[in-house]
Formats: C-alpha cells, structure tokens, sequence
C-alpha cells in the first residue's frame, strides 16, 4: 500500500485559541481523525460549545480554560497534562493600521499574542514531548501568506509571521533528532468571523480577493485538513517548513 490514510487515533492533540475560527475548525477535523482535543480557550462559552460540536462526531474533549499571554497560568494548566502528541498554535489576530499610525499599545498586543505566546506554548509542549520519547510529536504553527510576502497595512502582523515561520525552521531542524517535526500552514484570507469583518471595507476586500489567483477565499476545511495531514504520520518527512493555503496569492 502506498497510499497512508490520515488517522489520529490514540492522539492527544492540543489546540490554542480552539474557541473560534480556524481553531475551532482544527479541532473538530482532528476530532474527525481520531485525536483527543485538548482545547484551550480564555472563553468557557466557546469551549462549551465546541465539546458539544466534537461530542457530535464522537470525539473527546479536554477543556482549558486560559489565557495563552499569561505565561504562568499557561504553565500551571499544561502541567496537568500528561500527553500531547500534536500541538496546533493557533492563537493570534491582526489589528491592521497604516506603518506611520501603529499605535505602542496594539503593536506590543501582536508580539505578545502572535509571537511571545506561541514561542511558550511551543517551549512548554516540546518540554513534554521530550519526556514522551517513545510517542513523536508534531506541531503545526499557524502563520499565514503574510509570513511569506507583505501587506500594506499589516506590519505589525507580517513582522510576526514572519518570525513564526523563522521559528518553525529553527525548531523543525533542532528537533528533527527527537521525531518531533515542526511546520507551519500559511493560510490567504480565510472565510472567518475575523476575515468577514476586514472585508466590510469593500475597497480592501476587492483588492485583497484581485491578489488571489483562483479568485476566492480560503475555506476553514482547506486549512483544518492541512493541519490533519500535518498531524499525521502522513507527513512523516515534512518539517521545517511551510504548506501555503493562498490559492497562488504568493506564486506572482
């Protein structure tokens, strides 16, 4: 057989800012594969629904309660837990202003959130995979096309991703000798509550979907599946690198 089917089962996979969008959708779709869901959100309304939507397609859920910026807290919940196989880091946001306009306060936001606290989470689960040596972990970064290109308006946002995607390479080449693979998707606009607030603008949405080729939007299903294939032993040979969602937005 040369065809690996995506299976997750007997995994327990951690996913961050699992309460909405793009995280909400890894989880239910590693729920799908088999994986238990570890699922860490500061919102318990969020984590409620989202046990109730994996209960429908009859996965487990471990609920967390926390705020990935505050590392502490952080800490003290993940201690609690024995095994993660898979980490999915996928809190984060955008807050769009001109390069000359970045206010102090919203730039600091971004760094923490989109970098400072992935860089932790990361630190904390690989601290745990290395214990686990038998069982070969995979973390999968959520960057975007904006780590790979510009954007006017997303600074702030590009300096991050771009530092994601420079981290995904450090980590997949360190840990590549404890089977731990690291790699990022890099999703374009993707249809979410966020992305469908940005569009309002209809100057900036008509520009954005002119940069995409195939001339639509990212689905959260395009990225949730990559984000399974990436989980599994599938991808067995895939780490450091990037699996760009973009619909060619990058190719030009």
């Amino acid at each position: 057989m040369y065809l690996q089917k995506i299976s997750l089962k007997n995994k327990y996979a951690l996913v961050t800012g699992a309460g909405k969008g793009l995280g909400r959708a890894c989880s239910i779709a590693l729920a799908e594969a088999g994986a238990t869901i570890i699922a860490l959100s500061r919102t318990q309304s969020d984590l409620d629904k989202l046990e109730k939507e994996i209960k429908k397609v009859k996965g487990k859920t471990i609920k967390i309660l926390c705020d990935v910026m505050n590392y502490e807290e952080t800490k003290s919940k993940l201690d609690k837990i024995k095994v993660i196989d898979i980490l999915v880091n996928n809190a984060g946001t955008n807050l769009p202003e001109p390069f000359a306009q970045v206010k102090q306060k919203s730039m600091n936001y971004l760094v923490d959130l989109n970098l400072k606290a992935a860089f932790n989470v990361a630190q904390l689960v690989v601290k745990k995979m290395l214990k686990n040596k038998k069982r070969p972990g995979s973390i999968i970064n959520m960057s975007s096309q904006l780590g790979h290109v510009g954007c006017e308006g997303r600074n702030v946002y590009n300096m991050t991703k771009f530092g994601i995607e420079g981290l995904t390479k450090g980590m997949g080449v360190e840990l590549a000798k404890h089977d731990i693979r690291v790699n990022t998707v890099a999703p374009t606009f993707v249809a979410t509550p966020m992305v469908k607030n940005f569009f309002k603008n209809k100057k900036f949405k008509k520009s954005a979907l002119s940069r995409i080729p195939m001339g639509k939007l990212a689905t959260e299903s395009d990225v949730a599946t990559t984000v399974c294939f990436l989980a599994s032993s599938a991808s067995s040979m895939i780490t450091g690198t990037s699996i760009l969602i973009d619909g060619g937005w990058t190719a030009q």
